[in-house]
């Protein structure tokens, strides 16, 4: 993984693309993010919850070199053993998926670990086990997960306060409503829908890339 990663992690953030292949269509996975990436997408994970490992695998290894073409960090969503086997620059878990520690000891301390929270209490342990970054949500209603807890923003605000580590917000954001986001302290926004349900998914990103840079001015 490249130091750089690290050093500059909360820059990287700052547009965080989450892979869904429900919108694919006639279209590859790879071509949809490489349209985000041309887009300005800053920050890419690769989500799959139905694909066995070894397509799993052969995805990883796809998107992690065009993630590379870009600068752009990649991680696996919640699947340690892809994310290594793959060499991802890190991986994502959430609340219910290999406790933080766990992953950090398989890891190793050069690898991105990406953890999900919804409280204050979740988010400290989360950085004291070795999370580099907190993914805080779903800040707005979403359907991108049938089992995403809504958090409040002033709870969103009080974790960004708690941890020193960077905090992206997740779950039903879109151009018209990331402003509302202000002030909480996150370094940036992780997308799904607004990015790939889009029919235009370059011109998606590059609305987003502006009103999150909007954002994080005020």
């Amino acid at each position: 993984m490249k130091a750089e990663y690290k050093d500059k992690l909360a820059e990287y953030l700052q547009l965080y693309a989450i892979t869904d292949r429900h919108w694919l269509g006639d279209r590859s996975l790879i071509d949809v993010v490489r349209e985000s990436l041309d887009g300005g997408v800053t920050f890419l994970q690769l989500r799959e919850k139905d694909l066995d490992d070894a397509h799993f695998y052969e995805e990883a290894v796809r998107l992690k070199a065009v993630a590379k073409e870009y600068g752009v960090p990649f991680i696996i969503n919640d699947n340690v053993d892809i994310a290594l086997k793959s060499d991802a620059d890190g991986v994502h878990v959430g609340q219910n998926d290999m406790e933080a520690g766990d992953v950090r000891a398989l890891l190793g301390p050069d690898k991105i670990l990406g953890v999900s929270a919804q409280t204050v209490e979740q988010a400290i342990l989360a950085e004291k086990r070795g999370a580099d970054y907190l993914g805080v949500g779903a800040v707005f209603p979403t359907g991108s997960k049938d089992d995403a807890i809504e958090v409040p923003h002033e709870t969103l605000k009080a974790i960004c306060e708690a941890v020193s580590i960077p905090v992206v917000a997740i779950g039903g954001i879109t151009c018209a409503n990331t402003k509302e986001l202000a002030g909480s302290g996150i370094c940036g926004i992780s997308v799904i829908s607004a990015i790939y349900a889009a029919k235009d998914i370059r011109g998606a990103a590059e609305e987003l890339k502006r009103a999150v840079s909007e954002m994080l001015k005020k």
